[in-house]
């Protein structure tokens, strides 16, 4: 079985302009939470800018980001788009890249290593004044980036930006990203997940994708450390897949851990086989943290 995937967000590495395009919040979060800790884990400096920086902390925060120590020590920032490339409702392309080139002389004055950017581009899908401007933005963080320790990665909603403005800015980036996906169809998505790592599961799954499920299983396993199996967009799975997901954490030794992340509507399938009782596997409904 293939596994689809461009480059994945734990190949980046400095220099690489990257282009995310996502086409769930949940993936968009993932891909970033992942982006950001390995860049903290590289001595780097990080900073996002998103549309709600609360939320975005909070989701860090839930990922396993250190997220109080590394904005107390200034590694880390999460801020408003607006706050960086905006001046009101007015994008231009100078403003935007006086932003960068700031947070990159703050960078290393500071004496860190290198810097890490990832950019919501949510803020082009408003009214806001110089939108056009936007594939000039991103030809000027090339260029800016070709003799730096600097990383950036772009990101764009597939649902929501249109065809022609995606294919304008995707010849700027040096990288395309995406999660290594194991099964994608109206009904049914099952991809890798970064942070925690493990998979993430979601639509609707019976027996008929279970070779894809026991292949996404086996691969999030060879890591070491804890797995996630993220359900929480899961809204049915039949008893068969869910005792391949039970067997593969059985299988694992007793030292590592297993967390299930389930929508409500499926906890009793892992109940009804006993999912609860066996050690190092922890039952978690969506809502938990």
């Amino acid at each position: 079985m293939t596994v689809s995937a461009e480059v994945q967000i734990t190949d980046l590495a400095i220099n690489d302009h990257a282009c995310l395009t996502f086409g769930e919040p949940e993936e968009l979060l993932d891909l970033t939470a992942a982006f950001v800790r390995d860049g903290l884990a590289g001595g780097l400096r990080v900073v996002w800018l998103c549309e709600e920086p609360q939320g975005a902390l909070a989701e860090l925060n839930r990922r396993g980001i250190a997220v109080q120590s590394a904005t107390a020590s200034g590694r880390m920032d999460v801020v408003a788009s607006q706050e960086g490339l905006l001046s009101g409702q007015v994008f231009t392309v100078d403003h935007a890249m006086g932003w960068l080139s700031s947070q990159m002389e703050l960078t290393a004055h500071e004496g860190y290593s290198g810097l890490r950017v990832a950019l919501d581009m949510g803020w082009a899908l408003r009214p806001v004044h110089g939108v056009e401007q936007l594939p000039a933005f991103e030809e000027q963080i090339a260029t800016i980036l070709s003799d730096s320790s600097v990383s950036v990665l772009c990101q764009y909603d597939r649902e929501r930006f249109d065809p022609v403005t995606l294919a304008s800015v995707s010849p700027f980036h040096t990288r395309a990203v995406a999660a290594a996906t194991y099964h994608d169809d109206p009904l049914l998505r099952i991809c890798r997940q970064y942070a925690p790592p493990g998979i993430r599961v979601a639509g609707q799954i019976d027996r008929a994708a279970e070779d894809a499920l026991a292949l996404a299983l086996s691969e999030a396993i060879r890591t070491d450390g804890p797995v996630t199996i993220n359900m929480a967009e899961l809204s049915f799975i039949d008893l068969s897949c869910t005792r391949t997901i039970i067997d593969v954490a059985r299988s694992l030794a007793p030292a590592r851990t297993v967390v299930l992340r389930c929508n409500p509507a499926i906890v009793p399938r892992f109940v009804l086989l006993g999912a609860q009782g066996i050690p190092g596997i922890s039952l978690v409904t969506a809502h938990e943290r």
